[in-house]
């Protein structure tokens, strides 16, 4: 795949498939990291997942064919505004010449001045003509390079593979496929290939007219030397077949949900419940990407002549179009009844759709959106939902076959309200005629069964024995931890101060526990064309993370403090990832970032949100869940201030569409659409050698920030008694310093971090990566995030007493415990996966 991975729901589904079918499965993308030279490397359950960076040189090359005379003609003056200063330095210099008393021969002056004049106009050639590429020329090599540099990337990595089967996703790794696929050959492997066509090349309307010549011209030199292939509609593969004069008509594999993911119930992870909308209101719903051909304007202009109904938009981001069709309806009056809502993963769609009402596929007539039936159709059946589609043609004539639907004229807004209306009207009906078997065929079950005997087929190879045990939903994660084969060591150097790079972070202002430092360090060590600024709010009594600025937070409500971060953060920075929420520009829009976001968008600038804890933990929702919750100790009045501040910043998530990140597993439940960006610890500085539960009586160490956020006077009683009895020695560490800490967590045996929260901070991933056994309490959800792997002893302040004489009792698995943690927090930990999490964001 020549795409990231991230994000594409039918290759990570094709690769779990294959391997609960029993296949060996690599899946191999594309490096974000522009930079890196290596390959990165990671795992989806048994599935390894392969990263590799494309070095734009041939393609590059094609845009600086013109190298030479571009220097001559451009020499030192790089833009319009250096041309403007060449010229007034020409005019003053002129002005000085001919102003002496004795000036230079007039024939000298002319010289200059012709010269002048034709560096000018050779700019100006150079500006017309040296930014128009040539017609196409028909070869996909010059028409389109990039895929000649996918090659030279993904060849050889694959090749050392030697794979028995290459499954070729999209037109950008069909020429890598087919070539390396005959490379091997040639060494005497038997390798077959199958080319996976997504969409009708021929029929999409490229950007750019090199692109469309050069994708074209690639399909067609290499689809018939494809085993295989496989497409998406039944359209798409006829003609297909009829264009390219194939023996076979591809293989048809829709791209249908997980049925087995599918869940019902979860309130809290709905649309209408995400909109704040009560079980009787009309909702329409809208799930998936917007652009000018998914006809989303015909339903906002809709909207006013359907004043009961609301719209829910489930989108990945906020876009120039998005942003264009909320001012028409607020210009329309009808802004307050569109929701803007995050995504969900690709397995929860389905339960989170269905509590709408109707769901939408507004599309225009162009080529690819006549001829297949998309995704958002089978996710809207599978959650129960009618359809209101245009008169596209594969998708009209599946619901007028099924009657699971209303059709409309696209593009007509009358036809498309009078279609909502008749929807509307027969709900339940149309809901009935959602069959089991409708569901069936659309399920990737069934699906992907057709796509594992292909490759049973092509290859004349069976997999030994399937995997049920592998789930529909396994998370990616960084290269499995086996004990006993340490991580590499990865130092974390000083972040490269924010200086003239392509990309320009600003992090902050909160810097908890120095994290917003230790991404900053993370971020610096693999990506060389990132410098960064760290902004910290510094209390006084507040420890001196490290940061580049150190803001005073008693300033915030002063004018001209405000005017000050306002001038710094929009003169300085491309990107910014806005840490807990907090504001840039002190209080001048408010408390929270959600105010500052129209000036930093307006300003071009990036933004991504990034949370640590309270500011989006909901204690209401925690206190369900969790028997011993943190909440339930807080101080007075505490509760109900968290409360307000974790709805705000919900709000704030959801209504921006920005990217969201999280330092711990367990916020996942706050912000579900986020992704985690695991906690980044020095891992080297913690690191010890001083062998654990060699003491009679081990030291156990117990440091609570505050004691309430910890369940320190829960678990004191227990581990108390222990040490009374000579079993242990407590040591109850507060207020100390960070050295100081270190220094404690380094001598000790064991750490007790919590048994409040349900999951694991910042303290424990340090006496992890000291090598010391961490006793906390995790819960179920983060078990399930985090993997199997996670060397955290589980306890709660019931069972804490049975799970330390378990610990002291077998000493030498504890000990295996110890060592572990220290490669656990080595290879999560170190920086290096948080750092790729974040590469799709810092994008340039």
């Amino acid at each position: 795949m020549s795409n990231g991975i991230t994000g594409d729901s039918r290759v990570q589904k094709t690769a779990i498939a294959a391997a609960r079918d029993g296949w060996e499965v690599i899946l191999m993308g594309r490096s974000s990291t522009k930079k890196s030279k290596e390959v990165e490397r990671s795992t989806m359950g048994p599935i390894e997942v392969i990263r590799v960076p494309v070095a734009m040189v041939l393609s590059r090359s094609q845009a600086d064919r013109h190298r030479v005379r571009k220097a001559l003609t451009q020499f030192r003056i790089p833009d319009k505004s250096a041309l403007n200063r060449y010229r007034a330095r020409h005019q003053a210099w002129l002005r000085m010449q001919t102003a002496k008393d004795n000036p230079p021969p007039r024939a000298w002056i002319k010289a200059h001045q012709a010269l002048h004049e034709l560096r000018v106009k050779a700019w100006g050639w150079e500006q017309f003509h040296g930014s128009k590429p040539g017609p196409p020329t028909g070869d996909w090599r010059s028409d389109w390079p990039i895929l000649l540099d996918i090659d030279l990337a993904f060849g050889p990595v694959l090749e050392e593979l030697e794979p028995d089967v290459i499954h070729a996703n999209d037109i950008n790794t069909i020429p890598t496929a087919a070539m390396s696929a005959t490379r091997l050959l040639a060494r005497g492997k038997n390798c077959v290939w199958l080319y996976d066509a997504h969409e009708y090349v021929q029929g999409v309307e490229w950007p750019k007219p090199q692109q469309a010549s050069g994708v074209k011209a690639a399909e067609r030199e290499f689809i018939d030397r494809a085993d295989a292939v496989v497409t998406v509609s039944d359209q798409i593969a006829e003609l297909l077949r009829s264009h390219y004069k194939l023996p076979q008509t591809p293989l048809v594999v829709g791209n249908s949900p997980v049925r087995a993911g599918i869940r019902s119930g979860n309130i809290d992870a709905s649309v209408r419940a995400r909109a704040g909308l009560a079980e009787d209101v009309p909702l329409l719903v809208y799930a998936g990407w917007i652009g000018p051909e998914r006809g989303l304007d015909t339903v906002i202009a809709g909207l006013p002549e359907l004043p009961e109904h609301h719209l829910a938009v489930v989108t990945g981001r906020m876009t120039a179009l998005l942003k264009e069709m909320l001012a028409e309806a607020e210009r329309l009056g009808v802004r307050d009844r569109v929701h803007l809502l995050p995504y969900v993963a690709p397995y929860e769609v389905a339960d989170y759709l269905s509590s709408a009402d109707l769901g939408l596929i507004p599309f225009r007539r162009t080529p690819n959106c006549e001829l297949s039936l998309p995704t958002k159709v089978s996710e809207y059946l599978h959650a129960g939902l009618p359809l209101v589609a245009s008169d596209v043609q594969v998708v009209s004539a599946y619901v007028r076959q099924h009657d699971i639907g209303e059709v409309f004229t696209s593009g007509e807004v009358a036809s498309f309200v009078a279609a909502v209306s008749r929807a509307t009207a027969r709900r339940r009906e149309l809901s009935a005629n959602i069959t089991e078997s409708i569901l069936d065929d659309l399920s990737w079950e069934r699906q992907s069964r057709k796509l594992l005997q292909l490759y049973r087929d092509i290859s004349g190879l069976a997999p030994a024995a399937p995997r049920a045990d592998i789930p529909w939903s396994v998370q990616e994660r960084p290269a499995g931890v086996v004990i006993g084969q340490a991580a590499a060591r990865r130092e974390l150097p000083d972040w490269k101060p924010l200086s003239d790079t392509a990309v320009r972070l600003g992090i902050g202002p909160a810097n908890y526990a120095g994290q917003a430092a230790g991404f900053a360090k993370a971020i610096s060590r693999d990506n060389s064309d990132v410098s960064i600024e760290v902004v910290m709010n510094k209390p006084p009594a507040s420890f001196n993370y490290p940061a580049d600025i150190y803001l005073d937070p008693g300033r915030q409500k002063e004018l001209d403090y405000q005017l000050e971060q306002v001038k710094r953060v929009l003169s300085s920075y491309t990107h910014v990832l806005a840490d807990a929420f907090l504001p840039l520009f002190g209080h001048l829009n408010g408390d929270n970032i959600g105010g500052d976001l129209p000036a930093l968008q307006r300003a071009g600038i990036k933004v991504a949100l990034l949370a640590h804890g309270s500011e989006i933990r909901h204690p209401d929702r925690h206190l369900e869940r969790h028997e011993f919750s943190l909440f339930a100790d807080a101080p007075e009045g505490f509760v109900d201030k968290l409360r307000e501040k974790a709805e705000r910043n919900r709000r704030v998530a959801e209504e921006c569409g920005l990217p969201a990140f999280v330092t711990t597993p367990d916020l996942l439940v706050d912000l579900p659409w986020a992704t985690w960006t695991p906690l980044v610890v020095d891992v080297e500085a913690w690191a010890c050698d001083r062998p654990v539960m060699e003491r009679s009586r081990p030291l156990v160490l117990h440091a609570p920030s505050k004691r309430w956020t910890k369940g320190t006077d829960r678990i004191l009683p227990i581990v108390q008694a222990l040490h009374d009895k000579g079993i242990i020695e407590l040591r109850l560490a507060e207020g100390v310093t960070w050295s100081e800490m270190r220094g404690l967590v380094q001598s000790c045996d064991i750490v007790l971090d919590q048994f409040t929260s349900g999951s694991f901070g910042t303290f424990s991933v340090e006496a992890m990566a000291a090598g010391k056994p961490v006793v906390a309490y995790l819960s179920d959800q983060v078990i399930k995030t985090v993997g199997g792997d996670l060397p955290i002893v589980n306890a709660n302040p019931s069972n804490l007493g049975e799970v330390l004489k378990s610990l002291l009792d077998d000493r030498e698995a504890t000990v295996k415990i110890g060592l572990a943690s220290a490669e656990y927090a080595r290879t999560y930990h170190d920086g290096t996966w948080t750092a790729r999490q974040l590469a799709p964001f810092l994008k340039s």
